[in-house]
């Protein structure tokens, strides 16, 4: 008897692309947000909490590997905001052709970048941290 052969899964039948990462990432700053939210009831929690534990965590967001995980929180938050709208766009029927789509993904990779530095720097300065 002749074996059939097994049906491939869909990854496994397209090529690679720039959207599918894209898409990937997505999910991936959608986890890191629920992350990062954690540490935000953390801090609001010590600031409730009264002077000393609010001083604590404000030692321990300060440290330089805590700063490196809050701006990884904040590029995620921007990247996620940005892919949303533009998936938004994709909801309505806008954006759904070759060029459009790699052109949007594009401008949200870029732009993203963009914001989540500039962000960074003001919030930095508004804080008292310096840029």
């Amino acid at each position: 008897m002749a074996q059939r052969e097994r049906p491939l899964s869909p990854f496994m039948q397209y090529r690679w692309q720039y959207t599918n990462t894209l898409s990937i990432l997505h999910r991936i700053t959608g986890v890191l947000l629920g992350v990062g939210f954690f540490v935000l009831v953390y801090w609001l929690g010590a600031a409730a909490g009264g002077a000393e534990s609010y001083a604590r965590a404000i030692g321990c967001l300060g440290s330089p590997l805590a700063q490196a995980a809050l701006f990884g929180v904040l590029a995620s938050f921007c990247y996620h905001l940005l892919n949303g709208v533009r998936h938004l766009f994709f909801d309505v029927g806008v954006g759904f052709e070759r060029a459009t789509a790699r052109r949007s993904a594009r401008i949200v990779s870029v732009a993203a970048v963009v914001l989540a530095i500039v962000a960074w720097i003001v919030l930095r300065h508004s804080l008292g941290g310096g840029a």
